[in-house]
């Protein structure tokens, strides 16, 4: 009798621990992906960084050899440089739109396995149901004896 006892709490046990695990899983894929969201926010901070950088020189030297050419600020070469700062500013929000979309899917996958998890630990709950009660019955019947 002794035996069936031990089987049965350690049926239940593991059932326990592998649901658990399970939830636990899930928690850990959910912070994994707030990690690589925020490690992506990161690089694309210094990549943006970057960006404004080389194109501060290229203006600079644009404006560098305009000035030194005698060329005016004013008319064509103007608005072909108003034309390139609008063309820049809209690939730069285009850019950084991309990295907010990247960065908000990483965290809806995260959220999305912790949810799987929650509903694969249910399940195999409801699955082992009929040989938990079988389990517990035996204990009981057991410690009536």
């Amino acid at each position: 009798m002794s035996f069936q006892i031990i089987a049965a709490a350690l049926a239940l046990t593991g059932q326990a621990i592998q649901t658990f695990a399970t939830v636990e899983a899930g928690k850990a894929a959910e912070e994994a992906a707030e990690r690589r969201a925020q490690e992506e926010k990161i690089a694309a901070e210094a990549e943006e960084l970057k960006r404004r950088e080389e194109l501060n020189r290229v203006l600079a030297s644009n404006i560098l050899s305009q000035a030194t050419s005698g060329i005016a600020a004013e008319g064509t070469p103007s608005s072909i440089a108003l034309d390139q700062a609008k063309k820049i500013g809209e690939s730069e929000s285009i850019i950084s739109l991309s990295n907010r979309l990247r960065r908000q899917n990483l965290l809806l996958a995260g959220k999305t396995e912790k949810k799987a998890s929650y509903i694969k630990a249910g399940s195999s709950l409801l699955k082992t149901l009929p040989s938990m009660q079988t389990d517990i019955e035996t204990i009981t019947d057991s410690l009536e004896t």
